[in-house]
């Protein structure tokens, strides 16, 4: 018997042994902290790169990992239990619906691999097909098997081809993976809820989806519902997977998770590390969750970043993609690798470009007053011929 599987027969979530002592006090301790735990100064240059938030974690998170810190001797299952609880209590839905990941990438990778070790068992040919660009963790996950990969391109809206994705899906003779990003990365994009749903609900029982939600707690535009109300109805050809690495500032934590029908959840767990989730990570998480005024503020703060941002574009008369994220794609008036390489020497880390979007850069909005330094910088480049 594991570790896992000893910790949840034993009692031992429900007795002394469990965190749930530690977290309180540490949220308790957390109040007289009104600022979100700030990124260490000799980290900043302008890290606009890799989508993080560079806002800093809720200060409840911060105190929690603090208070947890003496225990750190001991192995995370408590933890990791307490959470997975806390999740499937935030949508209604049971601990059989949820798996924990090291990150949302863990979980993309297990569904990747178990989806596509049941056609080998089956011998049934099977694809994945993905959106071009998006965020190509999928793709890499699924490329040591062989499998072939439909990359269907963006419209010209920078929205996802669905009738073609669609077509893709129902030419092959065999089952099909479907990676949906919503909202999209590198875009910003949303692909509209009534547009997912009909899909998702109409789709032969060879096709498995993949939405993932990294951005969904950014995202104010009303044609957005997230795809786990599907999996709250019931359905069992899809996996939500979401993280606590954006909104929640818990890049270097790690921790992630997938939403599914039972049935597919056991199935990704099959394709999981036993110890994937650690203390550190596990109560952070937990603070976090329940940190909704953190939330917001993280969301606000956003927004303004946003604003600064667009505003600066619209001024200079630079395209961009509405964003419904924490990163605004943008075009740049020449080679992007130039821009980008211009940008570091003043010390700003923007995106790559990503082909076939040629033309284009990837922005990620820091804090107003990072966004603020890099509007400076930017106008400086136009005065320069450089944008």
């Amino acid at each position: 018997m594991d570790r896992r599987t000893l910790l949840k027969s034993s009692g031992l979530l429900l007795g002394g042994l469990t965190l749930n002592s530690l977290i309180p006090s540490a949220q308790a301790n957390s109040e007289k902290i009104k600022q979100p735990v700030p990124v260490p100064g000799e980290l900043r240059p302008l890290l606009l790169n890799f989508n993080e938030n560079s806002l800093g974690m809720s200060p409840k998170a911060h105190q929690a990992i603090i208070a947890v810190l003496p225990t750190a001797c001991r192995y995370p299952d408590a933890a990791r239990e307490q959470l997975i609880e806390n999740i499937a209590t935030e949508y209604q839905l049971k601990t059989e619906n949820i798996s924990l990941g090291n990150g949302s990438s863990e979980t993309i990778q297990a569904i990747i691999q178990a989806i596509i070790r049941q056609a080998e068992q089956d011998k049934t040919p099977i694809q994945l097909v993905v959106p071009d660009p998006t965020f190509n963790y999928a793709e890499l996950y699924a490329k040591p098997f062989a499998i072939p990969i439909e990359k269907v391109v963006l419209t010209k809206e920078m929205a996802f081809d669905l009738p073609v994705m669609q077509k893709k899906v129902a030419d092959f003779k065999g089952r099909s993976i479907v990676y949906l990003c919503n909202p999209n990365n590198p875009t910003a994009t949303i692909t509209p809820a009534n547009l997912i749903e009909a899909w998702v609900k109409n789709a032969s029982p060879d096709t498995l989806f993949i939405i993932d939600e990294a951005y969904a707690e950014f995202v104010s535009d009303p044609a957005f519902r997230s795809a786990i109300g599907l999996v709250q109805a019931g359905h069992k050809n899809l996996v939500v997977t979401r993280t606590f690495s954006k909104i929640f500032a818990l890049a270097g934590l790690r921790i992630g998770y997938g939403i599914a029908h039972p049935e597919l959840i056991a199935a990704v767990e099959n394709f999981v590390s036993l110890d994937n989730t650690n203390t550190a990570g596990a109560v952070a998480a937990l603070a976090s969750l329940q940190d909704k005024p953190f939330v917001q503020y993280s969301r606000q703060s956003a927004d303004q970043a946003r604003r600064i941002v667009t505003t600066a574009l619209d001024e200079l008369k630079l395209i961009y993609v509405p964003s419904q994220a924490n990163f605004v794609f943008h075009q740049v008036n020449g080679d992007v690798k130039t821009y980008q390489n211009r940008m570091k020497q003043y010390h700003v880390f923007v995106g790559r470009e990503f082909p076939p979007a040629v033309g284009w850069n990837r922005l990620t909005l820091g804090t107003p007053e990072e966004m603020m330094a890099f509007v400076t910088v930017l106008k400086m480049f136009r005065t320069k011929g450089w944008v």
